[in-house]
């Protein structure tokens, strides 16, 4: 019970979500319906006229001027009709080529749009490439949903009520033959397609996403795969993964042949109850040689549309499973939302303060932090350090209002970031990651992705500031050169120094430094630390400090361990006091101790 009522909310779900765009385009959905309806009207109505043409031609006897006039007339009405046919069915299409193609686009651009603003967390649990190819699958569903309802279904339904009534009234019985006949059909085939079908479909489609995850992240991490010599290993993980999709769609395609088989053979009695019924009417004087004509001609107009209703609702029931997936998408809530009518946040100083901050990470008991309060000046220099899981990097994550505190505030130059916009915060938040992610397109778009409208002498000179141009200078196509995914095209110190010209560019009153120099060549390395230091000028500044000796220089130090800030202030006052600072550079095997006797001396 519980399983079919979630496949009864699934479909009225996929339904819900479709009709509520429809309403957004009334005109087409008008305009499909009334020519659809107005095309297949005329399908009704022709075996009326081929019942006619018959008996024009059988009863003519002797005036066979009336019986050649009867018959044209039949057969002109025949013609105009199947016209109508195909104007109408002509304007249909165009109608729901319009409608098709506005709804997929918006429907693409609204989860695309989603899923942009879902939490780190939902990013950090989901696979690209199944987030991608939930998207796309539905998207290509909803072009088959409009087909099935508008353009099948509908016309099925009107062609089947109408042939039932003209049917009925001329042979009541005959009506009624029909009446059963169709609703047990159509009633035999939704059973089959929701409660037999439909169960195997989920389970293709879940597996058909899981292919698409799998492929996504072997190729995005290539690099890995071919530094271990893994291309096999891949490879069987792939067939694996593609054993249990082929087994789960191969149940699939053979339930589908199973419910076919049946409804071939319910068609198969229906016209034999029809065409028998039509026979015995004949035997009693109740029809004519037309009217047999009328009934055969109809009853194949009929099965035709009862034939494709049992495929109709097979595609309806496979467009609601493909769809399922990007409709969950636009239900998913979004993590963190900006609250109504929320002004944008201005900057001006950048002070930043924790104010009795509460946080804990979704699913954790413990908080991370208690009660925390800190203050950093406008244009100070902070650095964080401390062992991993500390608390260094969740604290910027909380300034950029990537999760929400659960209580507390944080107050950026006394405005509350929690009820402001959060595009404004972030506009004004430069950040520099440790591994900096770049897209897939020219060096200029790179760097000018902080300030889109950017002119190309201001993208160099970010580039310049950031110790980039040169080696940019130095490529084939110079800022016209594509870094290929994730950059990786790039040295680690060249997506260093391009990421370090984006945060020039952005000049942004607040910046975050994760610093990454750990992993690079040491000329690398001081080229970055100088473009860092000239970037940190007159901006309030964060930096989450891996190597110690990078953060000597820095006004103020925060030494976190569990949450809790347990020792602040300058180098040289950290590394007398012998705490936990004194002991992580101990670890890293850093002998300051020389140093200070020289600075010490100096002073």
């Amino acid at each position: 019970m519980i399983q079919q009522k979630k496949r009864g909310d699934a479909t009225r779900d996929v339904l819900n979500f479709t009709f509520r765009h429809w309403r957004r385009e009334p005109r087409f959905v008008v305009l499909i319906v009334v020519t659809m309806m107005a095309s297949t009207l005329a399908d009704v109505f022709m075996p009326v006229f081929a019942g006619r043409l018959v008996d024009a031609i059988s009863l003519g006897g002797s005036d066979r001027d009336a019986a050649l006039a009867n018959a044209v007339t039949a057969f002109m009405a025949m013609t105009g009709l199947g016209l109508v046919m195909v104007v109408m069915r002509h304007l249909a299409f165009y109608g729901i080529v319009e409608l098709t193609l506005r709804v997929m686009s918006r429907v693409a651009q609204d989860a695309f749009a989603r899923v942009q603003r879902f939490s780190t967390d939902w990013h950090a649990n989901s696979f690209a490439g199944s987030t991608v190819r939930k998207i796309t699958r539905g998207m290509w569903a909803l072009d088959l949903l409009h087909d099935t309802i508008l353009l099948a279904l509908l016309p099925s339904l009107v062609v089947l009520i109408g042939s039932m009534v003209v049917l009925g009234l001329h042979w009541p019985i005959m009506g009624i033959v029909i009446a059963i006949g169709t609703v047990g059909y159509i009633t035999m085939t939704a059973l089959l397609s929701t409660l037999y079908v439909a169960p195997a479909a989920r389970l293709a489609n879940a597996w058909d996403t899981k292919v698409g995850g799998t492929l996504a992240d072997a190729l995005s991490c290539n690099a890995v795969v071919k530094a271990f010599g893994a291309e096999t290993r891949e490879d069987t993980r792939l067939t694996r993964v593609l054993a249990k999709w082929q087994n789960r769609t191969q149940r699939i395609w053979k339930r589908g042949t199973n419910s076919g088989t049946m409804q071939l053979v319910a068609l198969l009695l229906i016209r034999a109850a029809i065409i028998g019924t039509a026979l015995w009417l004949w035997w009693q004087g109740q029809a004519s040689a037309g009217d047999l004509a009328y009934v055969i001609t109809t009853y194949f107009v009929i099965h035709g549309y009862l034939r494709d209703v049992g495929m109709h609702i097979n595609n309806l029931r496979r467009s609601v499973n493909d769809m399922e997936e990007l409709v969950a998408i636009h239900a998913e809530p979004i993590g963190i939302d900006d609250r109504p009518s929320a002004p944008a946040i201005r900057i001006a100083r950048g002070v930043i303060a924790f104010d009795h901050v509460l946080f804990h990470y979704a699913g954790h008991e413990t908080p991370l932090y208690r009660d925390l309060s800190l203050t950093i000046a406008a244009g100070e220099r902070v650095g964080l350090v401390g062992p991993s899981g500390s608390g260094k990097t969740t604290l910027v994550k909380l300034i950029q209002r990537l999760y929400d505190v659960s209580g507390g505030r944080i107050l950026i130059d006394g405005q509350d970031i929690a009820a402001v916009q959060q595009a404004s915060l972030r506009a004004q938040i430069a950040i520099v990651q440790q591994e900096p992610i770049l897209f897939h397109r020219t060096l200029a778009e790179n760097i000018a992705y902080a300030r889109p409208g950017a002119s190309m002498a201001e993208i160099e000179r970010a580039a310049r500031l950031a110790n980039a141009h040169d080696f940019i200078m130095h490529l084939p196509k110079a800022y016209g050169t594509l870094v290929g995914e994730r950059g990786v095209k790039l040295s680690g110190g060249e997506r260093q120094r391009v990421a370090i010209a984006r945060a020039f560019l952005a000049d942004a009153p607040i910046l975050i430094l994760d610093e990454a120099t750990s992993a690079l060549d040491s000329e690398s390395e001081m080229l970055i630390q100088q473009a860092m230091e000239r970037l940190m000028e007159g901006r309030t500044s964060i930096v989450i400090a891996h190597r110690l000796s990078t953060v000597r220089a820095l006004d103020r130090i925060l030494v976190f361990d569990k949450g809790r800030i347990v020792e602040e202030g300058t180098h040289i006052s950290l590394y007398q006091r012998r705490g936990l600072y004194r002991r992580l550079c101990d670890h890293q095997g850093l002998d300051f101790g020389r140093a200070e006797r020289q600075e010490q001396a100096a002073e």
